[in-house]
């Protein structure tokens, strides 16, 4: 399954904001740089999560991008489909005319299947899910104790 640049880097924002957006708005400048994203791609990305409810933004000095919602309830299936990668393994999953073997094909419910099981790993993994395996990860190249984030309730 083909995963969009778009996603990859929102998704990389979105955990930058997470873990850097305690104190307030960040500016995408830094997100930039902290995730190597190309600023003005990043602007785009910015834009749509925006857009679609899962980041907001304020202008001004002490502005910057925020998430407009908790780690835990953005899960990664909902940024795909913000972001436009929603594509099939294969076409005539979305598109039964592009097919002529599509009333006898056997390999059609194989596809139908491991688009159900992506769509299932996304949907049950949260941006909170990737700050944790994150902060172990830094933890542990560190050689200390890992620290979870915990989400208020």
């Amino acid at each position: 399954m083909y995963i969009p640049i778009k996603v990859d880097y929102g998704v990389r924002a979105l955990v930058d904001l997470a873990l850097h957006g305690n104190d307030g708005p960040v500016r995408a400048s830094e997100i930039a740089k902290r995730t190597a994203i190309p600023e003005q791609f990043l602007a785009q990305v910015l834009y749509s999560l925006n857009k679609n409810g899962i980041t907001g933004s304020h202008r001004g000095p002490r502005g910057g991008h925020f998430l407009a919602m908790q780690p835990a309830d953005i899960r990664l299936s909902s940024v795909m489909m913000s972001l436009g990668g929603t594509e099939s393994p294969v076409a005539c999953l979305s598109d039964s005319s592009a097919c002529i073997h599509i009333t006898c094909c056997a390999q059609r419910d194989v596809w139908r299947s491991v688009a159900a099981a992506v769509y299932d790993i996304l949907d049950s993994t949260t941006i909170e899910d990737l700050v944790n395996n994150t902060l172990i990860r830094l933890e542990s190249e560190k050689g200390m104790q890992p620290i979870v984030m915990k989400t208020a309730v």
